[in-house]
């Protein structure tokens, strides 16, 4: 049971886009903030950005002004638009809730290089 699925990554130049989803289950998604994360090959899973439920966001400082995090609350998805990629964003991306994650879905792998 897959309850967390990733899509939406790819190969892409640096300072390209990408838009990432989630779709989740209504049960996971209604009433909780989620986030997008995103773990790099040798590093430790690190927060991307959050979005509470009505919209409220954070986002970590190395994406700040680049990324945008957003919800639906009708189709139980979240979506990362990635703008201004950089090399140093490549990285399998994930989403969970913010709190209390439940078992982490395949990801979606973004690569940005020239």
């Amino acid at each position: 049971q897959v309850q967390l699925v990733e899509s939406g990554g790819g190969s892409v130049q640096p300072g390209g886009s990408l838009r990432l989803s989630c779709a989740a289950s209504g049960s996971i998604f209604r009433g909780n903030a989620m986030g997008w994360y995103r773990q790099a090959p040798g590093k430790q899973r690190e927060l991307v950005a959050t979005i509470a439920t009505f919209g409220t966001t954070n986002y970590a400082d190395s994406v700040k002004g680049r990324f945008t995090i957003s919800r639906d609350n009708n189709k139980n998805t979240v979506t990362l638009q990635m703008n201004s990629l950089k090399p140093e964003d490549t990285a399998v991306y994930y989403c969970n809730r913010a709190t209390r994650w439940i078992t982490w879905g395949p990801g979606t792998q973004v690569t940005v290089s020239s």
